[in-house]
Parts: C-alpha cells; structure tokens; sequence
C-alpha cells in the first residue's frame, strides 16, 4: 500500500512537472531566435545534390527504418568544430555531435592531421602483423583506467563493445544470467537488445538470459533516492529469478537513450558488492558518459565510487549531469567520443578476465586498424591539451547557476527534477 501510494504521488508530482514544462514552452515560443556568434570561417561553395534530391535516393536505396529530424530535413555538407552548414552554406551551433559523437570538434586539426598522415602510409593492416597506432591507443587508453583495468580490445561501436563484454563475462563466471537496468540502453544487435530495457528499440526477439532489475532513477523511482532499497531488489532478484549465480552486472553511470537519468548516490558501491558475491563481474557502460564529460571525473563510473570488472566505451556525450544534458547540448561543443566521429569503440578489462578470450580465437578485422587508432590518439591528446574536462566542469557549472537563476525567477520554467540535480552542487 505504501509503495502504491508512492507511486501516486510521483505521478501527480510528474503530471505537475509536465504542465509547468508546457507552459513554460507556450511563454517562450514567441521569443526571437539567438542570433550566432561571429565565427571566421566561411563554409566551401557547395555544388552537390540537394536536399530533396537526397531524401529521394535515401527512401530508394536504403532501409525504411531510417528516419529524420526535422519536418524538411537538413542537407549537412560541412562541419568546422561546433558548427555544421547546410547547402546554402547556413551555420548551425550542433548540439547533437553527430549522435553525441564528436568529441573535440568537427574537422579538428589535430585529428585530421593524424588521421591524414596515417592514411597516407597506410589505412589498413590486421593485428596478425604488427603496427605502433594500435599499441601506442592501448598503453595511452589504459593510462587514464584506475586499478587492474589494463588490458584493451578495440572494435567498431558502442554496441559491439557490450557484446564483447558480456561474451567476456560469462565465460570467466561460469554463468549465463546477466542482469541490466530497466530503462537502459546498450545496443541495437540481437544480443544486445537483450541488455536494452526500452520497447522503442527492442524487437520481439528472444533475449536470452537477462533479468532487468529495477531502474534506481533517485527523481521518478519507485524508492526514491534510496540507494539501498533498490540494491535489495536486486539481491531478491537474485535469490528467487536466478540460480543464484550470475555471469555479470552491467550499466550505464547516466542512463543516456532512457532521458539522461543519473542514478541515486551509492547504489553502484552496494550492486557491486552483491553482484560479485554472486560469481558476476561488474561492466560499467561508459559510452555516454566517460572522458571527462561529467567534470567532476574522467569516468562516469567514479561519480559512484566504483571500479569495474570491465569498462565499454566508444561514442560519448558530454553531461555535467543528468538533468543538464538537454540544455547543454543546446549551448556548448563538449562532448566526448573516444574516436571523434570514427568508428571506434574499446572494451578494458583486467588481464585475469582477458585470459579467457584466448581459450580460442578471437579476431576483430577493422577493430584498432592504424587509421583509426591513430585518430583516437589524437582524441586523447586534445582532449588532455585543452583541458576539456575542466571545460565540462566550467560550462556546466556557469548553466547550473543560470538556471538557478531562471528558476528564482520563473518558477513555471523549469521542471521540479532541477532541484535534485542543483543540490548535489
């Protein structure tokens, strides 16, 4: 009865929360549009196809899952850092980063000189032979890990890294059962829609052995912000859902694709001690949330205290936290993706778990070649050289106080989940 009348009362507070929100949309829909600030670039003539002409091709010859922003959507042809241009050469401030993908900007020099100089020597070898890029990513990625996490596997995505996690998880327990957040998102294969915990994205498939535990959302959660309740579930789902024994716990820091939800304060240093005592690892999906895009921490993990079994990673966007994600995509370039746009994605894990993979052979064509992992080098450096975690944390905190501000003096603007965000600064 207590949980129900709970529940009630965060769906009024919601309900609440929503009709502020669209008020507050209805106030603000007649202001002018911003006007950008000078630049000093000027886009290249662009003399290509346009954009219905585009639209038409992609509707012949592509796939019907595709879809599009925009009622017209735009035809992108150039990217100078936090700008993109259309085909009549209109400036954009991106707050999307190619799906949170671009880390140091479009087009940086830094990048594309590394990337253009190793494709000038060579685009393509396998690791049956030997290269320095690939070597030199993994040493310069495994400096930024804390403890044991030394040992790096480089592939193509985000969603191939948790396939190769969780195939790494349940071969060093023993076990097969994987438990995930309800709300989560770690990729669209077959298996990995099975970790995925949002019906948008899943297709009526067997998902295998996965169990998904109750999402600790500390604003809109069943329990709150209540760290230890929702550590119980899971322990419950465990004892009575599982054989007792599980091959691994994985989740995002933020919850990113489910609205950028952070979860509540210490439930990861209680999860991980319960997984663990049940034969699991624990894997930290770090694909929107690492690289310094909290400010605080250079990965998402270690806002919980927490280190990993096993850490995912490969595009990333910059959050200074989950309710400010929206709003700084709006006004800011800071996201962090580990190969600013390439192909990329990475998997680190101790050398123990490592040793299982070589029971036999496990080969990733294109994952690490010289192109690609020169190219997240240079994301690396640049994101060291210009200080940007410091960034995040300056922009993110300078947002926070405007937005203290605008809620002192418009308490119809912002949305109740602000304040849980703000006291915590």
């Amino acid at each position: 009865m207590a949980t129900q009348r709970n529940l009630l009362s965060r769906s009024l507070q919601a309900a609440k929360s929503r009709y502020r929100y669209h008020q507050s949309l209805r106030r603000i829909s007649s202001a002018a549009a911003p006007e950008l600030p000078p630049f000093g670039y000027e886009p290249k003539p662009y003399s290509g196809p346009l954009a219905d002409q585009v639209l038409e091709k992609r509707k012949k010859y592509l796939g019907p899952s595709l879809f599009h922003y925009y009622q017209k959507p735009l035809n992108i042809v150039e990217g100078k850092m936090q700008y993109l241009f259309d085909e009549s050469g209109k400036r954009y401030l991106d707050g999307f980063a190619g799906i949170v993908t671009v880390s140091c900007g479009h087009c940086h020099p830094d990048v594309l000189g590394a990337i253009v100089e190793q494709s000038k020597l060579l685009q393509h070898a396998t690791t049956i032979y030997l290269h320095h890029a690939i070597a030199d990513f993994a040493e310069e990625l495994a400096s930024k890990m804390p403890g044991n996490l030394k040992v790096v596997y480089f592939v193509n995505s985000g969603t191939e890294a948790n396939e190769l996690a969780m195939l790494m998880a349940r071969l060093y327990s023993g076990n097969l059962g994987m438990l995930a957040l309800r709300n989560a998102y770690h990729g669209g294969s077959a298996s990995t829609i099975g970790l995925t915990a949002l019906n948008t994205w899943k297709y009526p498939i067997p998902q295998g052995e996965i169990h998904h535990v109750v999402n600790p959302n500390p604003y809109r959660g069943v329990f709150g912000s209540d760290a230890n309740q929702y550590a119980e579930d899971v322990k419950d789902h465990i004892d009575h859902g599982t054989s007792g024994q599980v091959a691994g716990f994985i989740a995002e820091t933020i919850q990113g694709v489910g609205g950028a939800v952070e979860l509540a304060p210490g439930y990861l240093k209680l999860v991980y001690d319960i997984v663990r005592k049940a034969g699991g690892v624990c894997i930290a999906d770090e694909v929107q949330t690492g690289f310094g895009r909290t400010g605080s921490h250079y990965w998402g993990f270690e806002t919980q205290g927490v280190t990993p079994d096993i850490v995912t990673m490969a595009k990333m966007s910059d959050e200074f936290d989950a309710i400010t994600v929206s709003f700084l995509s709006l006004t800011t370039y800071i996201y962090q993706g580990i190969g600013n746009g390439l192909p990329l994605g990475a998997v680190v894990t101790t050398p123990a778990i490592a040793s299982v993979m070589a029971q036999k052979i496990q080969f990733n064509t294109f994952g690490g070649n010289p192109v690609c992992s020169a190219g997240g080098l240079a994301v690396l450096k640049v994101l060291d050289k210009e200080q940007r975690q410091k960034h995040c944390a300056d922009v993110g905190s300078h947002l926070i106080q405007r937005l203290r501000d605008l809620q002192q003096r418009h308490d119809y603007f912002l949305v109740d989940a602000l304040d849980y965000s703000m006291s915590k600064l």
